[in-house]
């Protein structure tokens, strides 16, 4: 059974940095895609930064490219999300998630394997 566990949330002030971890489990081949999403109060679950394995590409969306860095240890089976730089728009709970499907890695729709998330809060 595929799992996914989201660490590294916290509260910090606008300028901060936090690193969120996702241990992953449950399978022996690696997914093809791998991302981390986030979701505000009253909004849409957004993709955030998201990697293909058989592409060896990354996607960031727009609002986190410069700041934001996602990155895998495949010894350890553990997804990163570095965050540089936050900012009070990047308040949301995160979630990490998975698939090994042929659909694209952008879509959170198309993951069917997600973690509890975590929260990250940034004041200003």
């Amino acid at each position: 059974q595929v799992q996914l566990v989201e660490s590294g949330g916290g509260s910090v002030q606008a300028g901060g940095s936090l690193r969120l971890s996702c241990a992953a489990s449950g399978y022996i081949y690696s997914p093809r895609c791998m991302g981390w999403f986030r979701q505000a109060p009253g909004k849409e679950r957004e993709g955030v930064a998201t990697f293909s394995t058989d592409r060896g590409s990354t996607y960031y969306a727009d609002s986190v490219k410069g700041r934001f860095t996602i990155s895998r240890d495949n010894a350890k089976n553990t997804l990163f999300l570095q965050m540089n730089n936050l900012k009070p728009e990047d308040t949301a709970q995160y979630y990490c998630a998975a698939h090994w499907g042929p659909s694209t890695c952008e879509r959170y729709s198309n993951y069917p394997y997600w973690g509890q998330g975590t929260q990250v809060t940034v004041s200003s």
